[in-house]
């Protein structure tokens, strides 16, 4: 039983140095160093790698004294046993304490004020501000907790988890694109249903609440179904006045969570589309915005019309919408 306890913890202890040795590269070096000495003498050594002689000597004689262990390459610790402490008079540190105590997360410089009259009384030496802040830090002085402010607003944001889940028209995801082309900037704003897939895109020259209310009131007039749910992320472009306006209309407004744009998954993946199959493919954005315009509505009039989705079983929205919900009154 002894015996074999011995090898385990031999093996285990040759394991450990192995793993220190991969894991230095000083150590690998100093390998591939030796093993050019080793073929081709010190000279060549000293001058394929710029390492001087007594240094490669010195990496030689422990290499060789630990009977070629790879562990006696790697490099030594060289920070000292015993290091410099800072000793402060116990008074200053309790006169600190007392301070901050009273007075809160007072500055150093407030505090170096005071405390050099009173040190003045006790005839004994001062300290800088500097180490007034290592006192004040090492010894954990903080006795009012640091709050962040949080962001108010005006009203409160009811905000989803998940992908809403619908099985009627009326649920709207809307969000902004923002692509460079040439160094130009240009902005869109993005509607879709995401039951029915009927869409509707706006460029805008900024990115506003005010824009974001015009298209959204464009895809109102064009749509075949009443909104009743409108999903956003947590732009600004997405408060005051286009949320005002729908406080008015009665639409309920919800937000996603920051940094989850899986929750508005469809306008998402709307705004890929229209990048793919429009944008990137129109040279009229360069240099004529009125041509682009007027390319960009025919496409989308082809998009809710004719483009086959494949989630709507391969029709278009507006045959998915005349095939489910006939009574529609803007058909």
């Amino acid at each position: 039983m002894f015996s074999r306890n011995s090898q385990y913890d031999r093996l285990m202890k040759t394991l450990e140095n192995s793993l220190k040795f991969d894991q230095s590269d000083p150590a690998k070096f100093r390998l591939h160093v030796l093993s050019h000495y080793y073929k081709y003498g010190w000279k060549p050594t000293t001058e394929a790698f710029g390492v001087g002689k007594s240094t490669l000597y010195d990496w030689k004689r422990r290499y060789e004294q630990s009977k070629r262990k790879l562990l006696s390459l790697v490099p030594k610790k060289t920070r000292p046993k015993k290091v410099r402490q800072m000793t402060t008079d116990w008074r200053i540190v309790q006169f600190i304490h007392e301070f901050r105590k009273q007075h809160g997360n007072i500055g150093r410089e407030k505090i170096k004020i005071f405390l050099d009259l009173y040190v003045a009384e006790l005839k004994i030496a001062s300290i800088s501000c500097r180490t007034i802040s290592k006192v004040i830090k090492r010894r954990n002085l903080f006795f009012d907790p640091i709050t962040k402010p949080k962001r108010k607003n005006k009203f409160s944001r009811e905000r989803t988890k998940k992908s809403p889940k619908v099985d009627q028209p009326g649920f709207i995801e809307v969000d902004c694109v923002i692509l460079y082309i040439n160094n130009i900037r240009h902005n869109f704003v993005c509607c879709i249903d995401i039951y029915s897939k009927f869409a509707h895109v706006k460029k805008v020259k900024t990115i506003s609440s005010l824009q974001a209310k015009l298209a959204f009131h464009e895809f109102e007039k064009l749509s075949p179904h009443k909104v009743h749910t409108i999903q956003t992320d947590n732009g600004s472009e997405f408060f005051k006045t286009f949320h005002q306006y729908l406080e008015e209309q009665k639409i309920k407004h919800q937000f996603i969570y920051p940094r989850s744009p899986k929750i508005n998954g469809v306008v998402e993946r709307f705004n890929r589309t229209i990048q793919e199959e429009f944008i990137n493919r129109n040279d009229e954005i360069y240099f004529d915005s009125e041509a682009f315009q007027v390319k960009l509505t025919k496409y989308l009039n082809w998009y809710n019309t004719k483009r086959p989705h494949m989630a709507l079983n391969y029709l278009s929205p507006m045959q998915f919408i005349q095939s489910n919900f006939p009574e529609s009154g803007c058909l």
